[in-house]
């Protein structure tokens, strides 16, 4: 487990070319949960680029290759926004890490990535969310709730395809098999989706460690009832422990407090 970055109860990120501000707030935590020896999650706060990844792999292999994901996206933190070519550029790289660090027997592993960008295009700031595997991001903004990212896995695209419904995703046999990975033999092609940053609107980053235990329903609940970040992270945190926590559990929550562009600056407490 690499957990990289601090907590922030209010950072304001300011392009100095345009004076395009963002204020945000953000929280992280990761538990072992109640069923596994070791932590193979990790995740990186490095703003203007926040990430979890979940790895997986036999011989101790899944904490090596979510290391490596972190330990490049962690260079991506600078002052302003952040740049797409740099991400994909650290993505490609933590697979040469990866093929230097793991032995012969630890060669299968890989591990998950899911995270939020924050970029700057033309007049419009946008979280660029992008996600290979099954860890997923959520936004909650007012009374709507939705996942943001599709998973790259098996149930998926039984549900794509209409043979199983979504909730009989969380109950198939296959329920753990990804068709997407950062690892030594994938080469990592992320799916990006552009959101507008709005302020009010609160993110959630996590590893399937909690959508094992919360429903869809629970997770926006507690997206919605808790006051800060770090009360979200906590309540989801002891919600998917209490429950069984059958796997690692690692969540970022993010809040956008203010945004301005140009002359024009909007402040909205989160629901």
């Amino acid at each position: 487990m690499t957990a990289l970055g601090q907590n922030s109860t209010g950072t304001t990120v300011v392009d100095l070319s345009t004076g395009a501000s963002v204020t945000l707030a953000w929280a992280a935590g990761t538990d072992v949960g109640n069923h596994r020896a070791n932590n193979e999650d990790s995740y990186a706060i490095a703003c203007p680029v926040f990430a979890v990844a979940d790895g997986m792999g036999g011989h101790s292999a899944g904490d090596v290759a979510s290391d490596a994901v972190v330990q490049r996206i962690a260079g991506l933190e600078k002052p302003g926004f952040a740049d797409l070519d740099a991400l994909e550029m650290a993505l490609a790289l933590s697979v040469s890490d990866l093929r230097s660090r793991l032995t012969e027997e630890q060669q299968g592993a890989g591990t998950t990535v899911t995270g939020a960008a924050l970029v700057q295009e033309a007049d419009q700031l946008q979280w660029a969310i992008f996600n290979i595997g099954d860890s997923r991001v959520y936004v909650k903004m007012g009374e709507t709730f939705e996942q943001v990212t599709v998973d790259h896995s098996v149930v998926q695209q039984l549900v794509d395809a209409g043979t199983i419904t979504k909730e009989e995703a969380d109950y198939h046999p296959h329920a753990n098999v990804i068709t997407r990975a950062v690892g030594i033999i994938d080469e990592p092609i992320p799916d990006y989706v552009a959101l507008p940053v709005v302020p009010g609107m609160r993110l959630l980053l996590c590893s399937d460690g909690l959508t094992k235990e919360l429903t869809d329903v629970g997770i926006e609940h507690f997206l919605s009832a808790a006051p800060t970040v770090e009360d979200a992270v906590t309540e989801l945190m002891n919600a998917a422990l209490t429950n069984s926590g059958r796997d690692n559990v690692t969540l970022i929550v993010i809040d956008v407090m203010a945004v301005t562009v140009g002359h024009t600056e909007s402040t909205v407490s989160p629901a």
